[in-house]
């Protein structure tokens, strides 16, 4: 891996742990409850300790034993006093580091200084178990989260290793590894079998298979022809093959998902936004209310002469409610959820440039599809023969055979070639084409073709909205073929779960209207417009959007999509075969060009707005909640605790329910 390449992971590690992490330092964790991170030439890691909580805990626990059962030795007050302060240090030290921290890069009011100004004042009035489960509940809960977070993490980290180490080139006969970013366009690089491929490169060979499922999600290898385009990141799994150079590395398919998932860890939620101003606001308030529980009762004592005032019962009140303030579970939880729900769409072969794309989609009322390799297949299939029989679909298949024309594949995918000899074939741009078979003259092509020989046949046939081929023997029309361009295996599953969501779905194109109505149809759209050219579809997505009546999300694949992805609410382009300009415009990228996951990325942005909204609710809640009952002499420490750690666990282990979402497409 080079140099450049090396440092690029490193950022994207960083940005990831960064975006979940409550203090949002790219370097470290909380150094209670994690080691340093260790780094290696490839990658960085984090690794968690347990060590510190467990000890502290241990501690506690035993305490709290030798205390209850009234052992004498332990009865002392500075034996008590030396005994919690060793089960503090192991987590308290790192808390206070932290605290220290940073209050010198200007966070005066850090979850790490509520938690140790609590810690400590709890010592100050004897309340030593309760100082050391601050920090040891705290510190085992910040271990969970941890943990939570790299789980979180693990499906878009991943999408760093597709990325290959080396190359394999071949220049004057000999083959020499380098890194893939010395390729240059050109150059003839072999990949071997079970190799993944370094750059994008055009097939030399005839034909080969590779695994696409780290790029696609295809789940079976897909046979690509010789002078066609491999995309890096492909794993070639029969043979040997060579490939020249298209681009350079840095502009590869997994560079440009990695990219994306840069990206992703840069762009903030409203929601992601808002919770971070609101802890910078919310923090010196509360530190400012808990010492007004403290002055406000030693000022009414001074003005009423029978209220008794107990310092030090105000000072517990004052340090629950400090512990009860803190706003931890909001401040990890809320970007939790949405890195959750971006490693789950991840799983799905779905891309979102950002939460806030994920956060959009969720609100979306109208998707609107383009036709031509979106919710199809944008390859020819033959629908329909009329009036031509087996032997001679044989000969129009051998006629056609030679043709690099999709509609000529489309026939000889259909039938196989007759054995007959073809001669004098001619091709006859814009008609089709002329060819001599076992002594006949044929016609195969337009109308047009038939047209300017002379050839008569039925006028309906210039009423055919589709593609046709006609064929004409010896000067005599004999039949014709449809082709129509396939819906995808799932475009009409993708409609229905959309619709089922309470979704409108549309669909635009620029082909005509018969055969927009045809697809549509049969997909279950209720609005088709056709003959549209990239200025229509513009109008059309304009007339949508106009008020902000409707939230409007478009998906498309091609070149003139991408005035349309760019001005629509949520642009969704389909990566695997879609053009570049698409996938640059767009705010969600479809790996697997499957519609089907257009309709699994609303339901997950759906999902990952419900269960914020859960976890801001249950939160605010139980803080609120809490924090009176401690003003008022009822809560503990032990109960503030919960408040702060527990209710932050509880959240987070709401937020990963989002990783376990099944990979199929499924409503959520």
């Amino acid at each position: 891996m080079s140099h450049d390449h090396h440092q690029e992971s490193q950022y994207i590690e960083q940005e990831v742990h960064a975006d979940c992490c409550s203090h949002e330092r790219k370097s470290h964790g909380c150094s209670c409850c994690c080691e340093a991170h260790g780094q290696e030439e490839n990658e960085e890691e984090e690794e968690m300790s347990w060590w510190k909580p467990a000890l502290s805990l241990t501690l506690l626990i035993a305490g709290i034993i030798m205390n209850t059962t009234g052992i004498h030795w332990f009865q002392n007050r500075w034996v008590q006093l030396a005994w919690y302060a060793a089960a503090w240090l192991p987590t308290g030290l790192g808390v206070l580091r932290e605290a220290i921290e940073e209050t010198r890069e200007g966070e005066f009011f850090s979850e790490f200084l509520l938690m140790t100004v609590a810690s400590i004042g709890a010592f100050a009035i004897g309340e030593y178990p309760e100082a050391v489960a601050v920090m040891t509940l705290y510190c085992i809960g910040e271990a969970l989260q941890d943990h939570a977070v790299s789980r979180a993490r693990g499906n878009i980290k991943s999408l760093i290793a597709f990325r290959p180490d080396h190359a394999v080139v071949v220049r004057d006969g000999q083959c020499t590894t380098i890194d893939p970013a010395e390729v240059v366009v050109g150059d003839i690089v072999e990949v071997k079998p079970g190799e993944r491929v370094p750059i994008d490169g055009t097939l030399m060979d005839n034909a080969a298979a590779f695994d696409t499922a780290a790029l696609t999600g295809e789940s079976v290898p897909r046979v690509i022809e010789g002078g066609d385009e491999v995309l890096a990141g492909m794993i070639a799994t029969e043979s040997a093959v060579r490939l020249q150079a298209l681009r350079p590395a840095s502009e590869s398919a997994v560079s440009r998902i990695l990219h994306l998932v840069e990206e992703a860890t840069e762009r903030k939620a409203p929601a992601e936004l808002f919770i971070r101003r609101f802890a910078k606001v919310y923090t010196p308030i509360v530190v400012g209310l808990a010492v007004m529980v403290v002055v406000l009762p030693w000022l009414c004592a001074h003005v009423i002469p029978d209220l008794n005032y107990d310092f030090t019962e105000w000072l517990h009140r004052a340090l629950i409610f400090l512990v009860i303030s803190c706003p931890c579970a909001l401040v990890i939880s809320i970007p939790l959820s949405y890195y959750a729900g971006l490693g789950a769409a991840s799983r799905r072969g779905i891309l979102f440039k950002g939460s806030n794309y994920l956060d959009t989609i969720a609100g979306v009322d109208t998707v609107v599809f383009d036709k031509t390799g979106t919710l199809t297949t944008g390859r020819f299939a033959v629908s329909q023969v009329d009036g031509l029989t087996d032997a001679q679909m044989a000969s129009v298949a051998a006629i056609e055979q030679d043709s690099p024309h999709p509609i000529a594949r489309a026939i000889t995918n259909y039938c196989n070639p007759a054995a007959a000899k073809v001669s004098d074939l001619r091709n006859i741009a814009g008609y089709g084409l002329s060819a001599v078979v076992s002594g006949e003259t044929w016609l195969v092509g337009t109308t047009r073709l038939l047209e300017r020989e002379g050839v008569a046949f039925p006028a309906q046939l210039k009423q055919i909205a589709g593609t046709m081929v006609a064929v004409a023997v010896e000067g005599r029309y004999t039949g014709h073929i449809l082709l129509n361009d396939q819906p995808k295996e799932d475009a009409g599953q993708a409609i229905a779960m959309l619709q089922g969501q309470g979704i409108d779905t549309v669909m635009l194109s620029g082909d005509k209207q018969a055969l927009v109505d045809d697809v549509a149809r049969s997909l279950g759209i209720t609005h088709a417009h056709g003959d549209l050219l990239p200025q229509d579809k513009v109008e059309h997505i304009e007339r949508l959007m106009a008020g902000g009546k409707r939230q409007v999300a478009f998906v498309g694949d091609g070149i003139n999509d991408a005035p349309v992805l760019a001005m629509s609410n949520v642009g969704i382009a389909m990566g695997a075969l879609g053009s570049d300009m698409a996938i640059e415009t767009a705010d969600v990228v479809i790996q697997t060009d499957q519609p089907s996951r257009v309709a699994d990325a609303a339901a997950l942005g759906r999902h990952t707005r419900s269960i914020v909204k859960q976890n801001i609710t249950f939160a605010i809640a139980v803080k609120v909640l809490v924090m009176v009952m401690g003003i008022l002499g009822i809560a503990n420490m032990w109960q503030a605790v919960f408040a702060d750690v527990g209710v932050a666990l509880l959240c987070v282990l709401n937020s990963l329910r989002l990783m376990h979402t099944p990979k199929q497409s499924a409503p959520l």
